[in-house]
């Protein structure tokens, strides 16, 4: 609510635009007929949710040379970024991936799907299921 209002006072219509898809998202996931608070867990899984859609959309735009609709989803992504815990680089997730596979005794394919689900539990919100998915696989086969 601080840097929708911070937003609101400096007239930035892309930032007000991406807080608000925010806020709509977090009320509604509060409102989903679960008597539970949201967690910062689940809070963490909706901010990543709205980025992932933004870059796929300016993604398709760009396939699609509308770089005028692309700008304003990238813009909007990197403003709900902000919210996200700091991303991990790729030798992080790829050391903690090492030490899962070591961990669970993973031989090869078959495996992946432990390792997946390990790692993305302890990388919520911090590392791109995509990416993930790579390293993985890459230190599977």
């Amino acid at each position: 609510m601080t840097a929708m209002k911070a937003a609101m006072k400096d007239k930035d219509q892309m930032a007000l635009a991406a807080l608000r898809a925010v806020k709509s998202e977090l009320l509604l996931a509060q409102t989903s007929g679960s008597s539970e608070a949201l967690t910062e867990a689940d809070e963490i899984k909706i901010l990543s949710k709205l980025v992932k859609q933004r870059k796929d959309s300016a993604a398709i735009f760009n396939e699609q040379n509308r770089s005028d609709l692309a700008e304003p989803e990238l813009a909007q992504a990197e403003i709900i970024s902000q919210f996200l815990p700091a991303q991990l680089s790729e030798a992080e997730i790829e050391k903690e991936v090492v030490a899962t596979i070591a961990q669970v005794g993973a031989e090869g394919m078959k495996d992946m799907g432990k390792v997946m689900g390990i790692v993305s539990k302890k990388l919520a919100g911090q590392a791109d299921g995509k990416t993930i998915s790579t390293i993985v696989k890459a230190k599977l086969q």
